[in-house]
């Protein structure tokens, strides 16, 4: 780790990046890794095979072969599945786990629910008025369009094709929807590896967890003043309570 204190892969949702908000400039002594994902950022022109499961393999080759040691995990939202799903295939790279707002159910998948089935035409014009406007997208979900958030949600919706949030947000459906997904989250949190829960205070009351993940939480974490893009939000916020469950967890 080159004399960081541990290694943390920071996992983007259904909007990239997981680098937009220079969570670097916070999270100063850690090794950091911000992948894109399949179809996001450095691998956009990846128009094939986008789905969870490729995510997941996508995170297992960067702890193998960019990090090479056990790492925390964090996933955003969407991301949080693709996290669950990377340590069920290589739990011995897992150190310790980070759920931010992650997909449990299919009652977190609400805005992948109506992206899903619409016809690509009209999802493409939607998208493309988001990106024309980001200022008013942000005020569609509750966050104040602030010139540095305005800079940020340019940045983010720029990151990736809209065919990659549809395909990404059809595999959501597919995948949490299945009981083999809830079945992997118990073997993954059966190893005993360490797992933290962090919601935005507007927004984790909706955030659907099973009563059994939370007894195997070591932690539940609410960001004050925040709602799901708690990160966009208030990145130095988020990045402290980040700092903090990596730096201060206490093995057993």
């Amino acid at each position: 780790m080159s004399g960081a204190t541990a290694a943390l892969v920071m996992i983007h949702g259904l909007l990239g990046s997981g680098s937009y908000y220079d969570p670097k400039a916070f999270l100063l002594g850690l090794d950091l890794r911000t992948p894109d994902l399949l179809g996001y950022g450095t691998n956009r022109s990846v128009d094939l095979g986008i789905d969870l499961h490729a995510q997941a393999e996508e995170v297992a080759r960067v702890l193998r072969e960019e990090v090479g040691e056990p790492a925390w995990l964090l996933g955003h939202s969407t991301g949080g599945a693709v996290m669950m799903l990377a340590a069920d295939l290589a739990p011995e790279l897992v150190r310790g786990l980070i759920s931010v707002e992650g997909n449990f159910t299919l009652k977190d998948a609400f805005w992948c629910s109506r992206i899903a089935p619409m016809p690509e035409a009209d999802w493409a014009a939607e998208y493309g008025a988001m990106e024309d406007d980001p200022a008013a997208w942000l005020e569609k979900i509750g966050i104040e369009a602030s010139d540095e958030r305005i800079a940020m949600t340019r940045e983010i919706l720029e990151n990736q094709p809209y065919s990659t949030i549809q395909a990404m947000a059809r595999s959501v459906l597919e995948v949490t929807g299945s009981a083999a997904y809830l079945e992997g989250v118990r073997r993954v949190l059966g190893t005993g590896v360490p797992l933290y829960l962090l919601g935005g205070e507007q927004s984790a009351a909706g955030w659907d967890i099973p009563e059994w993940v939370l007894a195997l939480a070591s932690q539940s974490l609410v960001q004050p003043k925040a709602g799901h893009m708690m990160m966009l939000e208030d990145p130095a916020a988020f990045c402290g309570i980040v700092d903090g469950i990596v730096r201060g967890h206490s093995p057993g």
